[in-house]
């Protein structure tokens, strides 16, 4: 059953799910340990705008998007007077998609896994003269690295996943922008049902085992 739009979607969404990682792995944990060793004015407003693809409709998000990367999007109208390239309707705009829906459980995970670490640790590093840098880079993130890595975990199965915004912003262009939830989609929209159950099946597995993993690595360690 492994025909040739198959592994199309599935090499197209693990390349997506792959980059939209790596991306969502820098910024998320930066933000992490900013929301958590910081307290400052706007604090609030910052969680809430990192948050908001959480519980917004993927169509919504996916609306924001297109407003941001557009041909004529702030964002959209740079990126195409610098490279020549438009993101949207391309695999790029899928990764960008996938990024932004994925970003709030790595910052969410990693920020829980950061505030629990020990802050007698924190100061006998400050003690000891080393910059908050080093001790975040030294202790810190040592310390909070299964928490991160559950994070990023999570993030890779919800970018292999994303759906909506990706449709809004990629669109469902076929041998182009459909990954492997797309392609699910434009089969059951035709019918094609057998053909898509076991696209269903394997996300499932996919689902269940990140979830398994991060589980597994949010546990403390004996």
């Amino acid at each position: 059953m492994c025909d040739s739009s198959f592994l199309f979607s599935l090499g197209l969404s693990l390349k997506v799910a792959g980059l939209s990682t790596f991306m969502v792995l820098i910024a998320g944990t930066f933000l992490a340990y900013f929301l958590a060793r910081y307290e400052f004015p706007g604090k609030g407003i910052l969680e809430i705008a990192i948050f908001l693809p959480l519980v917004l409709p993927p169509t919504v998000t996916g609306y924001y998007l297109v407003v941001a990367f557009g041909r004529n999007g702030f964002l959209g109208k740079l990126i195409y007077e610098y490279t020549g390239q438009t993101v949207i309707f391309s695999w790029y705009g899928a990764v960008i998609a996938s990024a932004v829906v994925a970003l709030p459980l790595m910052v969410q995970t990693a920020r829980a896994a950061i505030e629990s670490v020990d802050q007698n640790l924190i100061h006998v590093s400050y003690t000891l003269g080393h910059s908050e840098f080093t001790t975040a880079l030294r202790v810190v993130l040592p310390l909070a690295k299964r928490g991160i890595l559950a994070g990023v975990t999570l993030a890779f199965a919800r970018a292999m996943g994303e759906f909506g915004a990706t449709l809004m912003l990629a669109g469902n262009i076929p041998g182009r922008t459909n990954t492997l939830p797309l392609e699910i989609y434009s089969l059951t929209a035709s019918g094609e049902w057998a053909r898509a159950e076991y696209m269903v099946i394997f996300f499932t597995l996919v689902s269940g085992l990140a979830i398994f993993t991060a589980r597994r690595l949010g546990k403390p360690q004996i």
